[in-house]
């Protein structure tokens, strides 16, 4: 049902017209319309829905691609988030690509605006939020981005000042480590202008191998002494870490649509790992191995500190009907590892040799030299800038044309070096100079009335240029088509093609040596601790990639939340830049020399620096489906709250007032606002159809989803995630999982080798939460509960590990359950606060 013109008149007095929406300026103050006191309320339909005729959202994306996914207060609401930053993480079903290409991160907008960095809004509070849009990766290129991710649209509510706290706790079921965080977050928002202040303490304590029972291996024809210090109470598998973070962001409007945003943060990260201790192997008298074990001079270990220093600023500038966004954001992290070398056990055999010590008896101290610890140091700086234009250069029959033109320049530099080390200290720069644009063609369009019967139709064609210091000319482009067959179908087609330099850390790290590693040799069929030499390698070369998609969206006629995107992706890459693959046969012959074997043929030290592979394709369906509506009975006071907030005089729901814990004062903008609970449910799937690389010119091509692998696991063929929950008065659920199918890796066919199988691994997170500020009457007696939320969770629910075998039903011992999974079942409890 439609609301009479005084309510409609309200609701539109809340919203800024189209034309000042897409140019960024203010919108007029429309008459106040609202109704008085004694006129009556309007009635909702019998099932509880209200129909609004109004304009579209300030800071809404205009696109001809439709959202993936769209937001409201309520919606919101029932993540139970404390952050965006929590929020997104939350959504990541919804946020991640299929593409492929690196862990799909996505871009993210502020009122449809870019921002210098993620920094720069991570910490405001979710109900702070209006509405938050997921849009495909194609709407990507109206803002500057790659077309390689998708696109996050936060949109702030006009009004909303909060200050808050957030406590929380993890807590394995198997015991052993300690997670503990607190976060304080200021947050001020005021007719575009925001101050967000938030510091973050975090410390989690160190768990041991011997803490999840890790077996050690052992060499054979080699006795022990059991009252020798165990190796497995001094290795770690999570390091003891603490961090702090101090986040802060001041925006301003400067009236007509422009703004202006400062950012900065300082970090520092502090962590502290346990390498095991100092051994010997000694040849005694009669010819007998024993190998010892000593506390003395100290536990290896090593210790890693990170301080950050980064800093941002955006500027929106309506220019005309042209709209300016100009980011510049710069970091320099500063990094210290201290690595304990292994102590000169050397004269210990020489008295054993002597006959003056037992390979039984007390180790002397005096005989076990200390040696200088190892230090290695990095420093990495980095400064960007960009300046994106948008707007519309020329009008077509099908509707406006879209242009995006972008100009900026980044500098990077990187200077490491370690004192293990004989090279001179490695100092590396780089600069990248960019220029690109983005034009979307309309062709056909039902509004204009130019080729209706077809539908709307639109044409995307973009190209970009870098020019980087040490690696000469880099180009990209692209092409796609936009086809809305209906309001509710969209098709799109794109293909990209695009060169790739090499990071500066790819090549240029300091190279470290960290002994005692687990590995498994697939050559031998067995599991070894080995020394691994990490960094950078400067032979890396430049990579060209090639790709194509194809997708449906479909609005279902189920619902009024239901939605259906099904997706294409072809990839082909040439000379990619890969960490050092799974310690294959095929991998050791394609790259001799990365590999150090004894006498015996067992595996002593593996250099894992990054390499180079001669190709790669791969092509993949992946299909989402999104559910989500209300249920329960309406709240007849939550739904006057409702509509008292539509006749608010022009002030949109969640304007500042007194509302409890800092929401703001309003909650009816979202789709259940009438006091009904809602729901949703995110499901992904995603089917492998074919995966290949050929890791050298003219090698075999090894086919990662039948035997082969480079990395973990191997590839799975077919994988799901699922994240849903709802809310309820107050009360929410939410409940997320993943599902990878099984895989095997082959051995080399040698004695002793065999193939690995890899099982199947679901795994579910469960996370309830009260907000206790919804509850008037608990309020009304406890104040203190105003604006209070309480939360509890369960990581990993089922305790779900992957099971590894190989040809006999045995598990190598580099696949103990407690190396694939350290934390196994965590259980979680926050206490946030917002005053």
């Amino acid at each position: 049902m439609v609301l009479p013109y005084r309510a409609a008149a309200a609701a539109l007095a809340l919203l800024p017209l189209p034309a000042f929406a897409a140019s960024g300026a203010e919108a007029p103050i429309l008459p106040d319309t609202s109704a008085s006191a004694g006129d009556p309320e309007p009635d909702p339909d019998p099932d509880g829905d209200i129909v609004v005729v109004a304009t579209r959202v300030r800071g809404q994306v205009e696109t001809a691609v439709p959202p993936i996914v769209t937001l409201g207060e309520e919606d919101i609401a029932a993540y139970g988030a404390g952050s965006l930053q929590s929020l997104l993480a939350a959504l990541a079903p919804q946020t991640g690509t299929g593409r492929g290409r690196g862990g799909g991160a996505p871009s993210v907008l502020l009122n449809g605006l870019r921002i210098a960095s993620f920094r720069e809004i991570r910490s405001i509070p979710p109900e702070a939020i209006r509405r938050v849009e997921v849009l495909p990766e194609e709407v990507a290129l109206k803002y500057g981005f790659r077309p390689d991710q998708r696109v996050v649209n936060f949109i702030l509510k006009d009004s909303f000042r909060s200050f808050g706290t957030e406590t929380e706790a993890e807590l394995p079921g198997a015991g052993g480590f300690t997670n503990l965080s607190e976060e304080m977050t200021l947050t001020r928002i005021e007719k575009g202008s925001r101050l967000n202040l938030t510091g973050t303490l975090e410390r989690r304590s160190p768990l041991t191998e011997a803490e999840r029972g890790i077996i050690q291996p052992a060499t054979a024809g080699v006795a022990t002494i059991s009252t020798d210090p165990k190796q497995g109470d001094f290795r770690t598998l999570l390091a003891d870490a603490r961090s702090a973070v101090l986040n802060g962001t001041w925006a301003k409007s400067l009236g007509t649509g422009a703004s202006i945003a400062l950012n900065g943060l300082v970090q520092r990260n502090d962590n502290h790992s346990l390498n095991g201790l100092n051994s010997v192997i000694f040849t005694g008298p009669d010819g007998s191995l024993t190998q010892r074990t000593t506390l003395l001079p100290a536990p290896l270990a090593s210790r890693t500190v990170a301080d950050t220093v980064s800093g941002g600023a955006t500027l929106n500038l309506p220019l005309g009907a042209w709209q300016l966004a100009w980011t510049a954001d710069g970091s320099r992290v500063s990094t210290t590892t201290t690595i304990d070398s292994r102590a000169d056990l050397a004269g210990l055999q020489t008295l054993v040799d002597q006959g003056a010590l037992s390979p039984t008896a007390a180790l002397p101290a005096a005989a076990i030299l200390p040696l200088p610890a190892g230090i290695a140091r990095s420093r990495s700086d980095s400064a960007t800038t960009l300046a994106t234009f948008t707007g519309s250069p020329l009008r077509l029959p099908g509707g406006q044309a879209a242009l995006t033109v972008k100009a900026g320049f980044a500098w990077s530099a990187l200077r490491s070096e370690d004192s293990r080390q004989l090279a001179a200290p490695a100092r590396l720069r780089r600069g990248d100079a960019q220029a690109g644009l983005s034009l979307d063609l309309p062709i056909t369009s039902r509004r204009e009335g130019f080729g209706a019967a077809l539908g709307d139709i639109s044409l995307n064609l973009n190209a970009e240029a870098h020019n980087v210091s040490d690696f000469g000319s880099l180009s990209a482009w692209g092409a796609g088509i936009t086809w809305g067959v209906t309001p509710k179908l969209t098709f799109a087609a794109n293909y990209i093609a695009s060169e790739k330099a090499p990071g500066l850390a790819d090549l240029g790290a300091p190279a470290t040596v960290t002994t005692g590693v687990a590995l498994y040799d697939f050559t031998r069929g067995e599991s070894v601790l080995a020394a691994v030499i990490t960094g950078g390698n400067p032979a890396l070369k430049k990579e060209r990639q090639r790709d194509i998609k194809l997708s449906a969206n479909w609005d279902l006629p189920i619902g009024k939340e239901t939605g259906l995107l099904v997706e294409y992706f072809r990839n082909r890459s040439l000379d990619t830049t890969n960490a050092f693959p799974l310690l294959t046969p095929d991998v050791e012959a394609a790259f001799p020399g990365r590999v150090t074997r004894d006498n015996a043929g067992r595996i002593v030290s593996v250099d894992q620096r990054a390499v180079t592979f001669a190709e790669t394709t791969g092509s993949r369906l992946r299909a989402s489906l999104n559910f989500g509506g209300a249920f329960g009975k309406p709240d007849p006071a939550a739904r006057r709250g409702a509509f008292a907030g539509m006749r608010g005089g022009g002030r949109p729901n969640g304007a500042a007032g007194s509302g409890a814990g800092g929401s703001g004062g309003g909650r009816g903008r979202g789709p259940s606002a009438d006091g009904r609970g809602h729901w949703n449910l995110s499901l992904a799937f995603t089917q492998e159809l074919d995966e290949t690389a050929r890791l050298v010119p003219g090698g075999r091509v090894l086919d990662l989803l039948d035997g082969d692998a480079l990395s973990g696991a191997g590839i799975a063929r077919r994988s799901a995630t699922l994240e849903g929950g709802g809310f309820y008065r107050g009360f929410g659920l939410r409940l997320s999982g993943t599902y990878a199918a099984g895989t095997r890796v082959d051995g080399s066919g040698l004695p002793g080798a065999s193939t690995l199988r890899f099982g199947d691994l679901a795994t579910f997170n469960v996370r309830g939460f009260v907000d206790l500020g919804r509850m008037a009457k608990l309020t009304q007696r406890a104040p203190f509960f105003k604006g209070t939320r309480l939360a509890f969770g369960v990581n990993n629910l089922l305790d779900g590990v992957q099971k590894v075998t190989d040809q006999t039903g045995a598990t190598p011992l580099r696949y103990q359950r407690g190396y694939l999974n350290p934390e196994g079942r965590v259980f979680s409890i926050e206490l946030r606060k917002q005053f």
